[in-house]
């Protein structure tokens, strides 16, 4: 079981270009809060990124920064300076004519300072399978420099897009949504391989062998009664290395993040199915629905039959 991908999945996490931008400085784009990931990467020339309380940074050719809960921010040609929003900026592109129904906005801002020209792109995921998502810092900033394989793997990706968006043809679309999705990947291994020694997250907890092989396994069986004992002996440690590892890393104990692994599987079968209670439940390891219904309103907030209701598809 592929946890990191199982996650993705069940998140439904989908990717998609917003906006190519080309400006000349001076420019300040204002991109609002919003329900997503946001990335911007740099295909040429420098800007900044600007952040309420936060030091501008400086990104140049080949940097990627991505924003994981969508925070406010400002992309700009210099640190300070206004910058106009970016929804009075975009204009959507017409159809090339080739049927690929191109989605993205082009922003252009002519100035006779230096040009830069950016990919924004975002992430769409289901915010309540999204814990590993959330538990990401507020900015993830990848720089070009570097000579390992995870930068050169997304550096290649980049590439990839950045040619599928300037030549568009037969199937462009599909194409672009598969390696904006591809590139996501590619951003959490390659962060992960830098700063997975630092903090407690999901995500670079995937790094230790015997903590990645654990989620693994709670993930192939989620209903399985597991034990402590039973998940260290499946990955060939003690119990008490298993528990202080797995609370160092992932930040809650095997059997605290089982249980609420299992409950947002759950939440996700209320919303995607008709399945009885009973069934629901005992697709998640409950042999007793009063039981889940405890747990799950305890998770949730809300009994698992009025969350089905509310989130019923109009």
């Amino acid at each position: 079981m592929d946890a990191l991908a199982d996650v993705l999945a069940a998140a439904k996490v989908g990717g998609t270009v917003l906006a190519r931008v080309d400006a000349a400085s001076p420019w300040g784009i204002e991109f609002p809060r919003m329900p997503i990931a946001v990335f911007h990467a740099v295909v040429d020339g420098s800007c900044w990124l600007r952040r309420p309380g936060a030091e501008p940074l400086r990104l140049v050719t080949g940097d990627l920064v991505l924003l994981p809960v969508g925070a406010g921010h400002v992309m700009s040609g210099a640190p300070t300076g206004p910058a106009t929003p970016y929804d009075e900026l975009v204009a959507p592109l017409p159809d090339n004519g080739n049927g690929n129904g191109n989605r993205e906005s082009e922003i252009h801002v002519a100035g006779p300072g230096p040009r830069t020209r950016i990919i924004c792109g975002g992430y769409r995921f289901d915010g309540r399978v999204s814990r590993p998502l959330l538990a990401l810092p507020p900015v993830l900033v990848l720089h070009a420099a570097g000579e390992s394989r995870e930068r050169r793997e997304l550096a290649d990706t980049l590439r990839m897009l950045t040619a599928e968006l300037a030549e568009p043809r037969p199937g462009s679309r599909t194409v672009i949504d598969r390696l904006t999705d591809v590139l996501f990947v590619h951003i959490l291994r390659r962060w992960t391989a830098e700063h997975g020694e630092h903090g407690t997250s999901w995500v670079p907890a995937l790094r230790d062998p015997e903590i990645a092989a654990a989620i693994s396994l709670l993930h192939e069986d989620p209903a399985r009664p597991w034990t402590v004992e039973e998940l260290a002996r499946g990955v060939g440690v003690s119990r008490a290395t298993l528990s202080r590892r797995f609370a160092d890393r992932v930040g809650e104990s095997p059997l605290a993040y089982l249980t609420r692994w299992r409950l947002e599987l759950a939440g996700r079968r209320l919303r995607d199915t008709a399945d009885p209670l009973t069934v629901v439940a005992e697709s998640v390891g409950y042999t007793s629905v009063s039981a889940f219904s405890r747990a799950f309103a305890r998770q949730w907030g809300t009994p698992p039959s009025h969350h089905r209701a509310d989130h019923r598809p109009a």
